[in-house]
C-alpha cells in the first residue's frame, strides 16, 4: 500500500510529532510512505524512518495582499497536486485546518481517497473567517474527517456535513527505564508543565495556582518543558507573583521522559485541548496527574479519582486545591500513580495503528473505488468517486 501524507512543516508541535509517528508505523509495517510538507527543506524535529520519502514542497510564504495571499495558495495547490499525483497513493492523509483544505483541492479528480485529520476543537480555534469559509465548503469533499475525540468530531459534524471518526493520537510509550519513576534521594519535590508556551496551554493559570500554594510547600517547585512566545512574559508574571525562585522554564527537549521520570506531580492547565498528548506521556511514566476538564481531550484520558484528578476548566481556585491536595499526600499521590500507566494500554499502539488499517481498508477497498491510475492517466481524469 501506497499512502502519501501532508502536513505544514516537520518543525517541533504536537501534530508534527504525530505525524511522524505514524509515517515511520507504517514504514515499519511495510507500506510505502511519501511525507509532504508545504514548507522549504529543513530538518525534521522527530525522528522518522529512513524508508519515509520525505519531501518538502517549499510552498511557505507569507502573502503581503490579499490578492497575493489567493496566487499563494494556487501555487500551493498545484505543487501539492503535481507531487501527490506523481508519488501515485492509494490514499492521501493531511493532518490540520489550512492544509487540509489546500489538499482536498489539490487532490479533486484524482480518484484517490482523501483523509483529513483536525487536532483541536473548533469551537475554542479560530483559524480566520476566510479559512473558516473555505473548510465549511471544502471538507464535504473530503472522504473521511479524523478527529482525536468524539465531542471534536460531533462539533465539527454540526458545522459541516462529513462522514468521519474518531481515531487518538499514537502514543510514545517512554523507555523502559523511564516507565518508573526514579526519584533521587532528595527532600525536593518538581511539579511539571509541559508544552508550547502560547496562551492556548495555560501556563499563566498554572503559575497563579501555585502562587496560592507555594508558602505552604517550600520544598516544592515547579519545571515548565516547552518554548515559545510567551516565555518573557510568563517569567514576569513568575517575577510578579513572587515565585520566580521556584520556578524553571526548561525550554525545548527533545526527550522529555527523563524529566518526568524525575518528578513528583503532572498538571495540565490547558484552556483548550484537541487530545492532551503531554498528558498522555506524563501518565505513561506513573506520574499522578491534575489537569483541567475542558472540552475535549483530559476527560478523555484522565480517569478522575483512578489515575488523576479533574477540576473545572479554568478554575484556578480549583486547580490550587487539587495541587495543595496532592501535595500534602504522598499516599494519594502514589495511589493515582499506579494506575496511571494503564494509559498505554487503553490507547496501545496497536490499537490505534488497527483503527488507521481499518479506516485504510474502507476507502481503499469501497465498492466503487477504482485502482489508482497513472499520474499521467489522472491528470486527465474527470471522474472522482465520492463514497458518500
Amino acid at each position: 500500500m501506497r499512502a502519501t501524507l501532508v502536513i505544514s512543516s516537520l518543525a517541533r508541535g504536537g501534530a508534527e510529532r504525530v505525524m511522524c509517528m505514524l509515517a515511520s508505523a507504517w514504514a515499519e509495517q511495510g507500506k510505502e510512505i511519501t511525507l509532504l510538507t508545504i514548507s522549504h527543506p529543513h530538518e525534521a524535529a522527530y525522528p522518522i524512518h529512513p524508508a519515509v520519502k520525505v519531501q518538502h514542497l517549499g510552498l511557505a510564504g507569507v502573502a503581503k495582499s490579499p490578492v497575493h495571499a489567493i496566487l499563494l495558495n494556487i501555487r500551493r495547490i498545484r505543487g501539492l497536486r503535481r507531487a501527490i499525483r506523481n508519488s501515485q497513493p492509494d490514499i492521501v492523509v493531511s493532518f490540520m485546518d489550512a492544509v487540509n483544505v489546500l489538499t482536498v483541492l489539490a487532490t479533486r479528480l484524482l480518484n484517490v481517497p482523501t483523509v483529513i485529520c483536525e487536532h483541536i476543537d473548533p469551537t475554542f480555534y479560530d483559524i480566520g473567517p476566510i479559512w473558516n469559509r473555505l473548510r465549511r465548503f471544502v471538507y464535504p469533499f473530503a472522504d473521511e474527517l479524523i478527529c482525536l475525540t468524539p465531542s471534536t468530531l460531533s462539533r465539527f459534524q454540526a458545522m459541516i456535513k462529513i462522514k468521519g471518526r474518531v481515531i487518538p493520537d499514537l502514543i510514545a510509550a517512554p523507555e523502559p527505564e523511564n516507565q518508573v519513576r526514579h526519584k533521587q534521594e532528595t527532600d525536593k519535590r518538581v511539579i511539571v508543565g509541559m508544552g508550547r508556551l502560547v496562551p492556548q496551554k495555560g501556563f499563566d493559570l498554572l503559575l497563579d495556582a501555585f502562587a496560592r500554594i507555594f508558602q505552604r510547600h517550600p520544598q516544592w517547585s515547579v519545571e515548565i518543558i516547552g518554548g515559545g512566545p510567551l516565555k518573557q512574559e510568563l517569567e514576569k508574571r513568575a517575577e510578579d507573583l513572587k515565585i520566580s525562585g521556584k520556578v524553571h522554564f526548561a525550554g525545548e527537549i527533545s526527550n522529555p521522559f527523563p524529566a518526568l521520570s524525575q518528578a513528583d506531580l503532572f498538571v495540565f492547565s490547558s484552556r483548550f485541548e484537541g487530545f492532551g498528548l503531554a498528558l498522555c506521556e506524563a501518565m505513561a511514566c506513573g506520574l499522578p496527574v491534575v489537569s483541567f476538564d475542558c472540552a475535549s481531550g483530559p476527560g478523555d484520558i484522565v480517569r478522575h479519582g483512578v489515575d488523576g484528578i479533574l477540576v473545572p476548566p479554568q478554575d484556578v481556585e480549583a486547580l490550587a486545591t487539587a495541587m495543595d491536595r496532592l501535595m500534602s499526600d504522598v499516599a494519594e499521590r502514589e495511589r493515582l500513580a499506579s494506575r496511571a500507566p494503564e494509559v498505554l494500554v487503553r490507547f496501545s499502539r496497536d490499537r490505534i495503528l488497527t483503527l488507521w488499517q481499518q479506516l485504510f481498508d474502507d476507502l481503499t477497498f469501497a465498492p466503487g473505488r477504482r485502482v489508482p491510475m497513472s499520474p499521467v492517466d489522472q491528470a486527465d481524469s474527470p471522474i472522482r468517486n465520492d463514497s458518500r
